[in-house]
């Protein structure tokens, strides 16, 4: 009798069940039948069922009554957060009055001689000269207000996040049990905590400092705990060979061994607490951001863009000094700390015998009258009615329409069930189970929290800006990855772009698409673009050069060496360069509800407005859900990446 042998080899089996992703797409599929209909017929219809939403309005504001209730009375508020607020204030007037004192030309000055001292004349002279614009901008004083405020924040944040990174560093446990916290913090956008801050603080600078901490301190404590963590065995292992004990391993050995990533954290803390400057401005900051707030508020791009380039320079300088203390290790120093200090008080004695500690007042220039006449051309001339291409409003409506509506309106058609569906095929194509468990529970716990519709809008906003970021991102960035003419001449504009605060966006972009969801999109294009830009073109550049050398040796034309070898070589980074444009689109997006965007960022906008604790807090969990989701259907876990899954 003849024996069927059913042949095993894989090499028989048809093509397409030899792919993984075919495989979990299948096994989708086939749970999908089983449970799409039981879903339907329990709870029939497109949006969230209404049995399934847990509603917190009552809870919330029963919070929110009982601290209004007993924020001057309640022991908690009297002798644990009334004396940090005092002592809040207490080092904000200190260095405020101390920069007073020094007067302008004894801030620049030492200002100077500190870029000197990490990295030489020509960051010094930069640095003056950025200081001095500070002043001829007008803007002496309330970049002295930013500027207490921002070291008042960035020390705190610094202590807060190196003492949590200290301890992730060191425990495992600790370690997993901060990440989701240090995630929460960081996506979930600055509005909605600034609600619960100014329940507890009030109106004022406190409320300012404290909410900067919030958002600042989880870059140093994540790079504070991976510097610890990644530190050389091999150092530890001889330290520990020679008696030392773990207080002295840590002191002498670990911390010393993270010295690029604590400065690296340092210099991110600065960046964020710098982006905080205008939020904060919302909850009585003042300063800088006060000025950029209240330019927003009356459409005044002049007054907004003098307010914002002192806030731009002094991110860039920071960041400049900063960067170049992290490798200021090899470099020979040129100038030692008691020599500045001297020099900085014989400046500032000196101001002061003359009586000029304040900025000369005919030493000002106001830009914002030619900025305005200019803006007012570019509205005149581009706003409507131009031969052929149409205006820019006639672009922002066509994109509404075309674009972001479609969109929308496909969201919210689709059956709650078939989005969690689709979410739960891109997490796990990309990613592990894990990954795909987590984007859903995200997905669905937005529409427990009762706010499915908006959501949907707000992720129709982030999908349009992330097309259209990366289009343009990935084709400047590989004109600069292939040219460093480009490269060079981009860098400028991408450190003016990157370091800009977000409201500053929203002014030109309003006054050339007028109020809507566009004008939200295009901000958050521009504001996305650079990382992008960056991401893209570092990560082209670091291609294996032998395997372009080998491209050439075969013939490859430069097209060819692109498509085939650079791209599929960069794929990670282009992956990192898509997951960082979504996070950065989704920041200012939100903020976009403040012109006209709608869906999550007006609810929380007018909680905070309004001081409606459930109604912002809750479109904050949102939000924060929503970046979870999208961070988690765009960052491939690194095994996926490396098999190209």
């Amino acid at each position: 009798m003849a024996t069927l042998t059913v042949p095993t080899s894989k090499a028989d089996a048809p093509r397409v069940l030899k792919s993984r992703a075919a495989g979990k797409l299948l096994l989708l599929a086939l749970l999908a039948a089983v449970l799409a209909p039981w879903a339907a017929g329990h709870w029939p219809g497109a949006t969230w069922p209404h049995a399934l939403t847990v509603h917190l309005d009552k809870p919330l504001s029963t919070a929110s009554d009982w601290v209004i209730d007993n924020r001057d009375s309640h022991p908690l508020f009297l002798y644990f957060f009334g004396y940090v607020s005092n002592a809040v204030i207490w080092a904000v007037r200190v260095v405020y009055l101390t920069l007073l004192a020094a007067g302008w030309a004894g801030v620049t000055a030492f200002a100077a001689l500190l870029a000197w001292r990490v990295a030489g004349v020509r960051l010094a002279a930069g640095t003056a000269i950025a200081f001095l614009a500070c002043g001829a901008l007008g803007m002496w004083v309330p970049t002295m207000q930013t500027l207490a405020l921002m070291v008042v924040a960035v020390l705190a944040s610094v202590a807060v996040g190196a003492l949590l990174g200290l301890g992730a560093g060191l425990s495992d446990r600790l370690d997993r049990a901060l990440r989701p916290v240090l995630d929460t913090m960081q996506v979930l956008p600055a509005f909605a905590y600034l609600l619960p801050v100014v329940l507890v603080f009030g109106i004022g600078v406190p409320a300012a400092v404290l909410a900067t901490v919030v958002y600042a301190a989880p870059p140093m404590a994540r790079l504070t705990a991976l510097g610890l963590r990644c530190a050389d065995p091999e150092v530890l292992e001889a330290v520990e060979s020679l008696g030392a004990t773990r207080r002295q391993r840590l002191l002498t050995a670990r911390i010393p061994l993270a010295r690029k990533e604590l400065l690296l954290g340092l210099n991110q803390t600065i960046m964020m607490a710098l982006s905080m400057a205008v939020i904060a401005a919302v909850i009585g900051a003042g300063g800088l951001g006060d000025r950029v707030y209240q330019a927003l508020a009356s459409v005044d791009v002049g007054a907004a863009l003098a307010a914002g380039i002192p806030i731009v320079l002094l991110a860039v300088v920071l960041d400049r000094v900063t960067a170049a203390a992290g490798d200021g290790g090899t470099r020979p120093r040129t100038i030692g700390w008691p020599y500045a200090l001297a020099v900085t008080v014989a400046v500032a004695l000196a101001t002061r015998l003359l009586g000029a500690l304040d900025w000369p007042a005919g030493g000002t220039l106001d830009i914002a009258e030619p900025v305005n006449r200019a803006v007012d051309w570019m509205t005149a001339h581009l706003y409507s009615g131009v031969p052929v291409v149409g205006g820019t409003a006639d672009w922002a409506g066509h994109f509404t329409t075309w674009v972001l509506d479609p969109v929308r309106d496909g969201l919210q058609w689709l059956p709650w069930w078939s989005v969690l569906l689709i979410v739960a095929a891109l997490a796990w194509l990309i990613g592990t189970w894990r990954t795909a468990l987590t984007a859903v529970l995200a997905m669905a716990a937005i529409g427990v929290l009762g706010v499915w519709e908006p959501s949907l809008d707000t992720l129709s906003q982030v999908l349009a800006a992330v097309a259209v970021t990366l289009v343009l991102g990935f084709a400047t960035g590989i004109a600069a990855a292939r040219s460093d003419r480009v490269e060079r001449a981009l860098r400028p504009v991408l450190d003016v772009f990157q370091t800009m605060p977000q409201f500053v966006y929203l002014i030109p972009v309003v006054a050339l698409f007028g109020v809507g969801r566009a004008p939200a999109v295009a901000a958050a294009v521009v504001y996305a673009l650079p990382a992008v830009v960056r991401i893209t073109a570092q990560g082209l550049r670091q291609v294996d050069q032998a395997a372009l050398e080998s491209a050439r040796s075969l013939g490859a034309t430069g097209r060819q060496q692109l498509w085939q070898v650079q791209l599929p070589l960069a794929r990670r980074s282009l992956l990192l360069a898509v997951n960082q444009g979504v996070v950065l689109v989704l920041a200012v997006v939100i903020i976009g509800g403040l012109v006209g965007g709608g869906a999550l960022g007006y609810d929380v906008a007018f909680g905070l407005a309004q001081g409606d604790l459930a109604t912002g807090l809750v479109a904050g969990a949102a939000i924060v859900c929503l970046g979870l989701m999208l961070d988690r259907v765009t960052q491939p876990t690194g095994r996926r990446t490396e098999k190209g899954v």
